[in-house]
């Protein structure tokens, strides 16, 4: 009997030890549907596209961030907008929040938006510790690759591993789901 009580508890603990050490896993995405450059009105963000994909290869769990006031749908206004928001050093409000503190890593994806993470993320980032988690970022661009998002991630996620953004276009991201594999393997290890 004590021989069985004892290996009882062995058994629990290495069970117990199991889901202790199991790494939870989180994709923060921020993407934009309607008009975008190189693919015209899309009904899906090229940036979600993305995110869908890893969450799907991972079993992350998937947590769109979306602003408080909707950019506008057509390209022309919504970059302008995002300008005059770099420009004021802006940080607009985003809708709906999400407790980070029990996930160990961000799978973490962005449009690039004249060369850095749209403002509304600023607000997002600044309202979380990033403390002791890995942070894996990933962006859609259509040509400037991630600009200058590693530097600011780095800067914002203070005692957070930040690894090296993918970057994968966004017409590729939006029309070509094998190439936009192929381009997140690595990221997906």
């Amino acid at each position: 009997m004590k021989k069985a009580v004892s290996a009882l508890f062995v058994v629990l603990a290495v069970i117990g030890s199991a889901f202790a050490a199991e790494a939870k896993s989180l994709v923060i995405v921020y993407s934009r549907a309607d008009e975008n450059y190189g693919v015209g009105y899309i009904t899906v963000g090229n940036t979600m596209k993305l995110a869908q994909i890893i969450a799907e290869k991972t079993g992350a769990e998937l947590f769109e961030v979306k602003p408080a006031k909707p950019y506008p749908a057509d390209y022309e206004s919504c970059i302008d907008l995002a300008k005059k928001e770099q420009n004021a050093n802006a940080r607009p409000a985003f809708l709906e929040d999400k407790d980070i503190s029990g996930y160990d890593t961000v799978y973490f994806g962005y449009p690039v938006w004249w060369g850095d993470i749209p403002m509304t993320l600023y607000t997002f980032v600044e309202a979380h510790d990033w403390n002791g988690k890995t942070i894996i970022p990933f962006c859609t661009h259509e040509g400037s690759g991630p600009g200058r998002t590693f530097r600011t991630l780095k800067t914002l996620m203070k005692g957070a591993d930040v690894r090296s953004v993918t970057a994968v276009r966004g017409a590729t991201a939006q029309n070509d789901r094998s190439a936009s594999e192929r381009a997140l393997a690595g990221l997906l290890k």
